[in-house]
């Protein structure tokens, strides 16, 4: 159980913005697309522990840790992925494309992030982006050795940058991209030998709801 937000364990706005960003037009040609099968590239016999929100921890050190707790290796990722997508609903109602992620290390969520690239005027500004800073914040350490990012969309080229530099352990989305996806469907810049750093991806968690939220967000602002 996922301790305060009554997820369990399984047993085994229609305002529109002027100069709305590519980034969201992209997503609306491709909301079509978005529930592509189910894509899972983990590592046979690894075991994963778990992992847009306010950056926090300007310096002097790292904040504390959040308190909630992850359990069941097997049902970590739909868990996850459901905390995720309940910050995609709070991007929503702010008038945001609905996008939320996480990180989740040792079984504790250490960040939290939605898309905020309207409210921020940053065009840098997505869910994942705003998840890793937090977790860097409150670890005291840009390093997410260890660490896995759960993300509603498939992220694109920027936030796949992000996590091989934050050496994120893993990455997990929920709704393929099929016009930015930059983890599987564009490009696989997260597996690429030629980087430094590489990160097994998982695709397709909760995908229905995931491509469902942005679907029903774009066809409200046509």
């Amino acid at each position: 159980m996922l301790s305060g937000f009554g997820v369990q364990s399984p047993a085994t706005g229609s305002r529109t913005f002027e100069g709305e960003s590519r980034f969201s037009e992209h997503l609306r040609d491709g909301v079509q697309c978005l529930t592509m099968p189910s894509l899972h590239y983990e590592s046979k016999g690894q075991r994963f522990d778990s992992s847009r929100a306010r950056h926090r921890g300007q310096g002097g050190g790292p904040t504390s840790l959040p308190t909630t707790i992850v359990t069941s290796a097997d049902a970590d990722d739909t868990q996850c992925m459901a905390l995720a997508l309940e910050e995609a609903r709070r991007a929503e109602s702010e008038g945001e494309v609905p996008i939320g992620a996480l990180v989740v290390l040792d079984g504790r969520i250490v960040g939290r992030g939605r898309n905020q690239v309207i409210a921020a005027s940053d065009p840098t500004a997505h869910a994942e982006i705003l998840a890793l800073r937090e977790a860097a914040a409150a670890l005291g350490n840009y390093r997410l050795t260890g660490a896995t990012l759960y993300v509603t969309l498939e992220p694109c080229a920027m936030c796949c940058g992000a996590a091989v530099n934050a050496r994120v352990a893993r990455v997990v989305y929920g709704a393929a991209d099929p016009k930015a996806g930059a983890a599987q469907s564009l490009y696989r810049l997260l597996e690429d030998r030629r980087l430094n750093h590489r990160a097994p991806v998982t695709g397709g968690v909760l995908q229905q709801e995931c491509g469902a939220i942005l679907s029903e967000f774009f066809q409200k602002r046509r």
